[in-house]
């Protein structure tokens, strides 16, 4: 019985502090030794690179709901939402998603050097679901973004995304491109055309920020994912930076997306489609515009009053036209004075015009 003590103590000398347990007379386990990794493997580096290089360009958005005090009245800025943007000049112009701001009472900056601008929009083009801001920074802290060409991209071919993925900023992804000419619904309801996939990572914060090529070149803007979830699946998309490249002078120049002019007014694509035409009913012409110049008849009413269909356009250049979307984006290819070859309908039969389209007025 008077063992007992003495095989308790001993115990509890070798659980030691707080009951673990220590080898008595032993010293205690060191770290081990680091094993030596040797250089990084061309990829690695690569990819270290291109993220050092890039990240200052890209830049965090968040944007703010106004709420007035029910008391006192005054004005409180709430963050409302967040998002990714890059750095198109280094006049201040930042280009982001226009579903990141739209619904925007106010809209502030963060750039790379963590110094958070105000921001004003300067245009936007929901159609495809573009927006450009400008922030009062100075030159030497923007980092204009390398801009690319999407028209030679080809499935396969890595692509990396950097951005703010639920307000972590400057995230890295990196994928391939999945597939190529997808086209996806804007705010606006009107398709994108061209739209790059990737499995690259994208998530919420991540719309408004650069998709690039191994090169470091801008390829697309990230916009949409495609998840039953809300977080990544796989499937993103991106509009093509030839399209971005396209529409950013124009908000620029006009604060919106200009089209050049044809001078026609087609019928909806549902009559179209009840009167079972392949193509677009002129109902009207403009006749001071382009197709009043080379005899595009629109839909009017005989003597007798009945009605004569107008001619039916058929095709612009080499693009089908079966809704007026398509017009739409057939035009939007072209600038004020381009001539284009457009394919009419008339009583049955087809004939090719020459049209020069003009300015919008």
């Amino acid at each position: 019985m008077r063992a007992a003590p003495l095989v308790t103590l001993v115990v509890g000398a070798a659980l030691g502090a707080g009951g673990a347990l220590v080898a008595l007379g032993r010293p205690g386990p060191g770290p081990r030794a680091v094993t030596p990794r040797g250089p990084l493997v061309p990829g690695e580096q690569a990819t270290i690179d291109l993220f050092a290089r890039l990240a200052p360009s890209v830049v965090s958005i968040t944007t703010l709901a106004v709420y007035r005090d029910a008391l006192t009245l005054n004005a409180n800025a709430v963050p409302q939402g967040a998002g990714s943007g890059f750095v198109w000049d280094d006049a201040g112009h930042v280009v982001t998603n226009f579903h990141v701001v739209a619904q925007a009472s106010a809209v502030q900056v963060t750039l790379d050097d963590h110094t958070t601008w105000p921001a004003r929009l300067v245009g936007a083009a929901p159609e495809k679901d573009l927006a450009l801001l400008r922030i009062e920074a100075p030159a030497d802290a923007l980092h204009p973004i390398p801009v690319g060409t999407s028209a030679d991209l080809q499935v396969g071919q890595a692509v990396f995304a950097i951005g703010n993925p639920f307000g972590l900023d400057h995230s890295l992804t990196t994928g391939i491109v999945s597939a190529l000419g997808r086209t996806i619904e804007s705010v606006g309801g009107r398709e994108i055309e061209g739209v790059i996939q990737t499995d690259a990572s994208i998530n919420p914060g991540n719309s408004g920020g650069p998709l690039l090529d191994s090169a470091g070149r801008l390829v697309g803007i990230n916009t949409a994912i495609q998840s039953p979830s809300g977080a990544s699946a796989g499937i993103g998309f991106a509009v093509p930076v030839d399209t971005v490249n396209r529409v950013v002078p124009q908000l620029l120049r006009h604060g919106r997306l200009v089209r050049p002019r044809l001078g026609v007014n087609v019928a909806s694509d549902a009559i179209a489609r009840r009167l079972r035409l392949e193509g677009l009913l002129v109902l009207s012409v403009d006749p001071d515009g382009p197709a009043a110049d080379v005899g595009l008849v629109g839909t009017r009413r005989d003597p007798r009053g009945r009605l004569l269909l107008g001619d039916v356009l058929r095709q612009l250049d080499d693009r089908p036209l079966r809704s007026a979307d398509d017009l739409l984006l057939a035009l939007e290819q072209h600038d004020p004075g381009a001539t284009v070859r457009l394919v009419v309908e008339r009583a049955g039969a087809l004939r090719t015009v020459q049209v020069t389209l003009e300015a919008p007025r």
